[in-house]
């Protein structure tokens, strides 16, 4: 039975750990306002441009893009996003699980053939732990800290300019998707080739399909430059989505954490205090034994 000196030692450790706990649920909640409000002050122009695009696409029969080319796939490419740093539950763990999930599919390609963006520090690290020869395809941590679209535009654009090329023939987006401050949803989407049914869409879009548009100069051409907007804005909204899940999923980490620690306290207060009054009934014992030895 541990001594009231190590109880009252393990009281102010849990205290301690506590005090973190709380003060990275408030600071992850700061965050995930920030990321919430990032986020719908985008969405309403990516669910706009989808609805735009998904109706020129259907629409528009004779329409070509080499971005909507589908080959046999001998080379992919995989985005996949992650946090930067832990303490925020099984948010990496299971973005990790996805994306083994997701390389099972192509078994059949070499692993040379098998492109990996990867945005976030642990699935980078986890990811080169695999110890397989991918084709790593720079560093992106700071994306996750601090998204931006300059930053997702590049990505996309490397995409596009590879599939463009014949250097990669389907690209796969593997990430955490924000549904709720308490759920966050692992997702795998195409991104590449492009088509009106795969269409990459953040939101849900309930509006129908309008095909009574009054384009200048003339439909492909408005095409031509809607996709690829609408690709680098899918690329922003994802790693958008994912910084917004990563935070919810810390909140409620760092929360039942500090709710832990709370039931650790008490178990351990009620323990201290057993012993403390054992302590002192022993001690009043010896007091009377020892007076009564002395009449």
């Amino acid at each position: 039975m541990p001594s009231l000196k190590e109880i009252k030692s393990r009281i102010g450790s849990v205290k301690s750990t506590k005090k973190i706990t709380s003060a990275m649920k408030m600071v992850a909640s700061a965050k995930l306002r920030k990321a919430q409000k990032r986020i719908e002050s985008f969405l309403p122009y990516q669910q706009k441009l989808d609805e735009i695009l998904k109706s020129f696409l259907a629409s528009s029969t004779e329409f070509q893009t080499d971005l909507a080319e589908v080959r046999d796939v001998k080379r992919v490419a995989i985005v996949v996003l992650s946090s930067n740093s832990s303490l925020c539950g099984a948010f990496n763990a299971n973005v990790f699980k996805l994306f083994k999930e997701t390389l099972a599919h192509y078994q059949q390609l070499p692993d040379e053939a098998i492109e990996i963006y990867a945005i976030g520090k642990k699935i980078e690290g986890d990811s080169r732990k695999l110890n397989r020869p991918f084709d790593f395809k720079g560093s992106y941590i700071p994306l996750m800290d601090e998204p931006t679209f300059a930053g997702a535009k590049q990505i996309a654009q490397a995409l596009m300019a590879d599939f463009r090329q014949h250097k990669i023939d389907k690209v796969d987006l593997v990430y955490n998707r924000f549904k709720s401050s308490a759920v966050q949803v692992p997702t795998v989407e195409q991104f590449l080739p492009v088509s009106s049914e795969r269409l990459p869409v953040t939101g849900d879009v309930q509006h129908s399909i309008q095909t009574d548009y009054i384009v200048e100069p003339d439909k492909n051409t408005i095409l031509q430059a809607l996709i690829p907007q609408s690709l680098q804005s899918k690329i922003y909204a994802v790693i958008a989505d994912s910084a917004a899940a990563e935070q919810a999923a810390r909140l409620v980490a760092m929360q039942v954490a500090t709710d832990n620690a709370e039931d650790i306290l008490d178990e351990l207060t009620i323990q201290f205090n057993k012993q403390r009054q054992q302590a002192i009934t022993s001690e009043l014992l010896d007091i009377i034994g020892g007076a009564e030895a002395q009449k």
